[in-house]
């Protein structure tokens, strides 16, 4: 049956049934467009905890990190592992979102600059977002038809996936992506662990994989090849950069109780997402001993894995390894679809085209967007040539409005002119330093015979090498053009920044974005540079230790990860 057993078929099917009707029950909470784009804010740590797990893992990860390694060796763990330096800074950055009092990252511009900026926003959130979904389709896909032999076309297999999520995520909003993300995270634990030991014992464990692979270089994290320190060193900081304006951020922070809810939520469910990349890693690994001499799609190599090694194992394995792939994307295409409608709806179309409609109005809006917007991410699947590749873009165009984010939070003399000119001159940055297919324009060959040899890898502008180029030239053109242009108005800073120092009181009322509740105290300005032009708070007891206990999780994770691959 299409290269799997009947007994897989079975339990997928059993599980799209499960979770469809768990997605169907979830829309009986939507009761607003707020509702249905931030859910009601009711999620405790543990659902928060799941729902950052869940929307930030997904099969393509799994996919793409197994690659990278398949090539790179053990330093392909970067893939995902960008987002490790960066995950102790959640637990400063939760709070901030959620005192926003926002349902929209799109709303952060608009307080902080004016409309026109949260329009630009929200049009590259929704690009940002169109991409990963492209590539979490792209992804998922090659692993379905690696699995099944090659039997299910990739394009069938996306379109079957698309239904699946869009029909909850379109009906429930937010509040379904939360509901279903708990246990589609606890399935997708299960993926990034189920091949594992039997590939291990495959190659003979890590020793037996340390004599098949005569490449010492395969097992450094650290490798003197493609992915090296100072390579490393950019993706992070770019990772860092573009993680506050990834636009899913503000549902992810903000979707709990209290600021407590989406720091533990935010931090804690990254870091299993950390857990499992290692995982992901040691299978690609696994798959260089195991196809050693073979030529292999390395964007197949985690599928071939679950292909060769399941069925031996136990009847149905396949079927729970496929549903658990399933419910990784799922999880995290719902949560997206949600976002980027929310962006369109709220900060573009009932903000500057029709004002003033009944909820009801706004709601359907969003949902027809929400089908749009997968359409448009099916079609950056099509486009991608490798997960690899799509991965790399959706790093690149993250980044693209978060200098003016990081800028706008700390230094108010930061205008709505320098992120417009500062976040158009980086995108013209990445798309002159860019091969562009369709348009047959490749800078490359330009850039092998001018530039020095260290900027070059595979005879291509290195990738971390366009990162310096784009974030410098954004962070310059910004800084200068604030200086010699019309600041924002001191009363409009004032309200701004009153607010992000204002916590938010456990069981608050809902306001409008960027507004105090009636009869909220706001906290006084305690600031670590005492001029009228920087607003640097000073860090509170509990954000220092959480940030503390964050670095030691990264340290333990590099030290476990560095002691199995020399086991």
């Amino acid at each position: 049956m299409l290269g799997v057993e009947w007994l897989d078929w079975v339990v997928i099917v059993v599980y799209l049934v499960g979770i469809t009707a768990v997605g169907a029950w979830a829309i009986k909470r939507v009761r607003s467009s707020s509702s249905f784009f931030i859910s009601d804010r009711k999620s405790g740590k543990l659902m928060m905890m799941f729902f950052n797990f869940g929307t930030g893992t997904h099969s393509d990860q799994a996919v793409s990190v197994a690659a990278k390694t398949y090539n790179a060796g053990a330093s392909g763990i970067w893939y995902q592992w960008l987002w490790l330096p960066v995950t102790p800074f959640y637990w400063l950055i939760a709070p901030i979102f959620r005192r926003m009092r926002a349902v929209t990252t799109a709303d952060y511009f608009k307080a902080r600059y004016d409309q026109s900026v949260a329009m630009l926003y929200a049009l590259i959130g929704m690009l940002q977002l169109m991409v990963n979904i492209g590539v979490m389709l792209k992804g998922s896909s090659a692993m379905i038809t690696a699995i099944s032999g090659g039997e299910i076309n990739p394009n069938l297999a996306m379109g079957a996936m698309t239904v699946m999520f869009v029909v909850y995520g379109i009906a429930g909003g937010l509040n379904a992506a939360i509901v279903t993300d708990f246990i589609q995270g606890l399935l997708t634990i299960v993926l990034s662990f189920l091949i594992l030991p039997f590939a291990l014992s495959a190659v003979g464990w890590m020793s037996g994989l340390r004599e098949m692979v005569a490449n010492p270089d395969m097992f450094k994290i650290v490798a003197p090849g493609e992915i090296n320190g100072f390579y490393i060193t950019i993706i992070c900081i770019n990772a860092l950069v573009g993680i506050v304006t990834q636009p899913h951020f503000m549902g992810t922070c903000a979707a709990g109780k209290t600021e407590m809810e989406g720091r533990v939520g935010a931090m804690c469910g990254n870091l299993i997402k950390r857990i499992c990349t290692i995982a992901w890693t040691l299978t690609g690994l696994c798959a260089v001993g195991l196809y050693l001499g073979k030529t292999v799609d390395v964007d197949h190599v985690y599928g071939l894995m679950a292909s060769d090694l399941l069925p031996k194992i136990a009847p149905g394995l396949v079927g729970v390894f496929i549903a658990s792939m399933l419910a990784s994307v799922m999880s995290s295409c719902d949560a997206f679809m949600v976002a980027s409608s929310a962006l369109f709806t709220e900060n573009v179309y009932r903000a500057m085209m029709v004002k003033d409609r009944p909820d009801r109005h706004y709601m359907l809006v969003g949902r027809i967007v929400s089908g749009i917007v997968v359409l448009c991410g099916i079609m950056f699947a099509l486009y991608f040539e490798s997960v690899v590749k799509g991965l790399e873009l959706f790093w690149k165009v993250s980044a693209m409005m978060g200098i003016g984010f990081w800028a706008g939070l700390f230094w108010r003399r930061v205008t709505p002119v320098a992120v417009w000119i500062s976040t158009l001159l980086s995108f013209a940055i990445l798309l002159l330093t860019s091969e562009i297919t369709l348009l047959g324009y490749d800078p490359n060959p330009w850039f092998d015979k001018n530039l020095p040899g260290f900027m070059i890898w595979d005879s291509k502008l290195y990738l971390h090498w366009q990162m310096i180029f784009y974030l410098i030239t954004g962070l310059i053109t910004l800084i200068i053009v604030s200086l010699f242009t019309k600041p924002i108005p001191q009363e409009k800073l004032d309200r701004f920044y009153t607010c992000l120092r204002t916590p938010v009181s456990p069981n608050e009322s809902e306001t409008a974005p960027f507004t105090l509740p009636a009869g909220t105290e706001p906290a006084p300005r305690q600031v670590w540079i005492d001029h009228p032009d920087f607003e640097i708070p000073k860090p509170q007891p509990v954000s220092l230790i959480g940030f503390f206990a964050g670095w030691v999780a990264v340290g333990i994770l590099v030290a476990l990860f560095y002691g199995v691959l020399f086991l």
